[in-house]
């Protein structure tokens, strides 16, 4: 999810704002996610000693009465069936609990990097210090259990969304089944009253076309749209287990005149990737990744040709618990910050690659989504009953985490416009609108989650699609 420069974005409660290889270019589209199948379970026994005729043989009564007792008994339970488990394989759409597939809650690692020599002269402050010991003794084994368990729901949700995606479909197809599917593989609807909470969604599915570069998705009742092949879509969604957020996002384009414009774009994401790391330079990230995304252009049809630019309106960013933006932000122009990565931290690297100008404003309708602003207090202001308990709502089943219309009235809420309204204008609550570049613009994104363990950085979204 893309977290907008210092000047134009609110920051989280505890946090204040910072100084501001692939082969594919579009991700593949397999007719099933890594472990999927068509049809339902697989689970029939399997009988692998045939059918117990072997077991009376001739000569077997020749034995004695107390041997021929213990052999007939030996006999009657090697003629027991043994009864052998398949192992349990994803269906499509992917809508089994990955508990269930994953024994021991085993979940398969993401890319995992050795860091390379590190200035061993470089010194930290007293704060931090602190900082980095909390971080590093937070990554413990139920961390790495919460986080893999979410990317794993990531890849599957979206590997099939991915054989969903082509031109004809309606955005609202794709966003509920990615939400079908990400909401399956975690093991909670979100229904009851603070399921959300324990995992689900990170924030609000985006579908963003063309020259919408960021926060859109399908409002419940709003008109259709339907996905063209001169289209460009980034899909980009979050996954939380236990408030450990997985952002990850790629971008699907049909006409390949712009396979320069994804190419371009995933190729300034993973040198952001290549170069994360413990005391690493932000600075450093922006300019290099803007280096290598604006060598790129697209030559339209008529022989024009459009310089891919960077967005500088648009950073990554790293993620808190519950909270998908944090204190740090990663431009991916050149920038002057004097911040560092540290380890414990966890990064969203992403990229935005634009054929206009890149001058991103923000369209007040239609609503992207809502976000809990947890440092603005309520007190003395008088709010209605309507507008308290929505608030109480907001509190118990999405803390700090963004969500949607659609999440919002999926808990039965209704008529909720009015107290919604009323939060957002003491500030309580903050609205997210689309980011729009020129009309007739397109712009891309690519991202992945980066975890900068003590020992190796490990990309945690990473899967064969991207």
């Amino acid at each position: 999810m893309g977290s907008k420069t210092p000047d134009e974005h609110q920051r989280g409660p505890n946090g204040s704002s910072g100084n501001a290889a692939i082969a594919s270019i579009n991700p593949p589209r397999p007719a099933a996610a890594s472990g999927l199948v068509h049809g339902a379970l697989e689970g029939q026994d399997e009988d692998s000693d045939g059918d117990g005729d072997d077991d009376e043989k001739p000569g077997a009564e020749l034995k004695t009465n107390g041997t021929s007792e213990k052999s007939k008994k030996k006999r009657k339970k090697s003629n027991k069936k043994r009864e052998k488990k398949s192992p349990i394989t994803q269906t499509t759409p992917p809508r089994i609990h990955l508990a269930e597939i994953f024994p021991n809650d085993s979940y398969p690692e993401g890319q995992i990097v050795e860091y390379a020599a590190r200035n061993e002269n470089l010194t930290r402050t007293p704060a931090e210090e602190l900082r980095h010991e909390a971080a590093v003794k937070n990554m413990d084994a139920d961390f790495l259990k919460d986080y893999r368990k979410a990317a794993e729901t990531h890849r599957q949700a979206r590997q099939h969304a991915q054989t969903l995606i082509k031109p004809g479909i309606a955005l609202s197809t794709i966003a509920q089944d990615i939400e079908a599917s990400v909401r399956a593989l975690v093991g909670h609807q979100g229904i009851e009253n603070g399921d959300v909470l324990k995992a689900g969604l990170g924030f609000p599915t985006g579908l963003a076309l063309n020259n919408i570069a960021a926060h859109w998705t399908p409002n419940p009742g709003a008109k259709e749209v339907v996905l063209q092949y001169d289209d460009v879509l980034k899909v980009d969604f979050g996954v939380h287990v236990s408030g450990r957020i997985v952002d990850s996002a790629f971008t699907v384009a049909f006409n390949p005149v712009y396979d320069p414009l994804l190419e371009a774009v995933k190729a300034a994401t993973n040198t952001g990737l290549k170069e994360a790391g413990p005391d690493a330079r932000i600075s450093a990230l922006s300019a290099a990744m803007q280096e290598v995304m604006e060598s790129h252009e697209v030559v339209l049809p008529t022989g024009k040709v459009l310089p891919v630019k960077a967005v500088p309106s648009l950073t990554g960013h790293n993620i808190l618990r519950y909270k998908i933006h944090g204190d740090k932000q990663v431009p991916f122009v050149a920038s002057r910050t004097t911040q560092r990565m540290e380890e414990g931290d966890i990064f969203a690297i992403e990229t935005f690659g634009t054929t206009g100008r890149g001058n991103l404003r923000e369209d007040d309708t239609p609503i992207y989504g809502y976000g809990r602003e947890k440092a603005v207090s309520t007190a003395g202001l008088g709010l209605s009953k309507g507008a308290r308990d929505l608030l109480k709502t907001i509190d118990e089943n999405f803390g700090t985490i963004v969500f949607s219309r659609s999440s919002l009235e999926r808990l039965g809420v209704k008529h909720y416009h009015l107290g919604m309204k009323t939060l957002v204008d003491h500030g309580i609550v903050n609205a997210y609108g689309p980011l729009v570049d020129t009309p007739g613009s397109h712009v891309a994104q690519f991202e992945h989650t980066v975890l900068l363990r003590p020992n190796c950085k490990e990309i945690i979204s990473r899967g064969d699609d991207y």
